[in-house]
């Protein structure tokens, strides 16, 4: 009998050991759930990115780095297929252009890159130091449903005969949807807008966590482009 009492407060005291030290053990935080974008109506549609426009007077601003940026966000959203911007920096070597001057010129490259639209960023601002600071536009050039390149004419031809290169700028002519917006980590609505972005984009166990978005510029960069293609498909809502 003593010995049957002896195993019974034995298996007792080890459970209960085991409750104690397990009920202590530091939970790992949970990861969050980001929010997944689509195109209106559940559509579908194919957009090129091309080389971002710099009118910020840095000469840190990476061009094709930040058209990546954006790559890695427009091609998140549900329903879109994104062309990068290698393809459209090729389209663009091939006809003598560094950057879209006019509608024609945009519907060309879209007629040659067999996409519906292209998406041209544009950095206005851009301060990589914490906290970081970056004023940018996204514009979407649409194919029109009617164009139609002319048969047998070299497209460098149509290019040139579209409108002659500039100065970094945006074509003052076009028809085209847009997102603008100038993001500042130093004010609140902002910052709580970067952590909701955060979650379920970073490792909530990590040595930084969502301040790692304030600390590199790229991770920075990302929200703003995330931000500004929310912007650009309510726009798109709102011209159906």
């Amino acid at each position: 009998m003593n010995r049957m009492r002896s195993i019974i407060f034995g298996v007792a005291f080890s459970a209960a050991a085991v409750a104690a030290f397990g009920g202590c053990a530091p939970k790992e935080p949970p990861y969050g759930v980001e929010y997944i974008r689509r195109l209106p109506r559940d559509g579908r549609a194919v957009w090129a990115v091309a080389p971002a426009i710099n009118l910020s007077g840095q000469h840190g601003v990476d061009p094709l780095l930040q058209a990546d940026l954006v790559y890695e966000q427009v091609q998140q959203v549900r329903g879109l297929t994104v062309v990068p911007v290698n393809r459209v920096v090729e389209v663009y070597s091939g006809l003598g252009i560094e950057q879209v001057q006019s509608p024609e010129q945009a519907a060309l490259v879209c007629d040659l890159l067999g996409c519906d639209a292209l998406l041209v960023p544009t950095v206005t601002t851009y301060d990589p130091y914490d906290p970081p600071k970056l004023g940018a536009s996204l514009h979407l050039f649409r194919k029109p449903g009617t164009y139609a390149r002319p048969a047998n004419v070299d497209p460098r031809e149509l290019a040139r005969a579209a409108s002659p290169p500039q100065e970094q700028s945006i074509p003052q002519e076009a028809e085209f949807l847009q997102a603008v917006g100038m993001f500042d980590a130093a004010n609140g609505s902002v910052r709580e807008a970067l952590l909701a972005y955060a979650k379920g984009r970073n490792d909530p166990a990590g040595p930084m966590g969502a301040k790692e978005y304030l600390v590199s510029m790229d991770r920075y960069c990302g929200f703003v482009y995330q931000s500004l293609t929310g912007d650009l498909l309510r726009s798109m809502r709102q011209h159906r």
